[in-house]
């Protein structure tokens, strides 16, 4: 450091006060940027870090916050277009993450067949789907509804 002061006094002897000030101060921060000192994470660290990748989820830590455990709602892999399972049966192990799931396959929000095991439970892919929940209880109602007007009709 002693060698930092001689030189900006060096330099302050060459030039006016004003400049001198801020060669100074920019010798300082080109010495600081070879210190080992650890620096203060609102400066530096915190704003090289990239933002942590959230982990995906297997189908049962999906299903944990929804109602019942997700029976009856529809969830599918992330990969998936238009085909999903509105889950009929869950059988969970103890820790809660593990299991096996039967649903019932939806193409194009239309069930294909009756329900059978779900593979692929534990591969952390699953997503929840809203829409197709809201549409086929809505879709119910509404036939629901005209069935009784028939009725009423009749």
């Amino acid at each position: 450091m002693a060698a930092a002061a001689a030189a900006a006094a060096a330099i302050s002897n060459r030039a006016g006060t004003g400049e001198a000030m801020t060669l100074f101060r920019q010798s300082l921060s080109f010495l600081r940027s070879f210190s080992t000192a650890v620096t203060s994470p609102a400066t530096g660290t915190a704003a090289l870090k990239k933002p942590k990748r959230r982990k995906k989820k297997n189908l049962f830590e999906v299903a944990q916050f929804l109602p019942n455990w997700g029976l009856g709602y529809h969830m599918a892999k992330t990969h998936w277009t238009g085909v999903s399972y509105q889950i009929t049966k869950i059988n969970l192990y103890k820790d809660g993450r593990h299991g096996k799931a039967w649903g019932i396959a939806h193409k194009e929000g239309v069930p294909a067949a009756a329900p059978k095991k779900i593979s692929g439970v534990h591969k952390r892919c699953w997503r929840y789907i809203p829409n197709l929940t809201d549409l086929s209880s809505s879709s119910r109602a509404t036939k629901d509804s005209s069935l009784q007007g028939e009725v009423q009709g009749a």
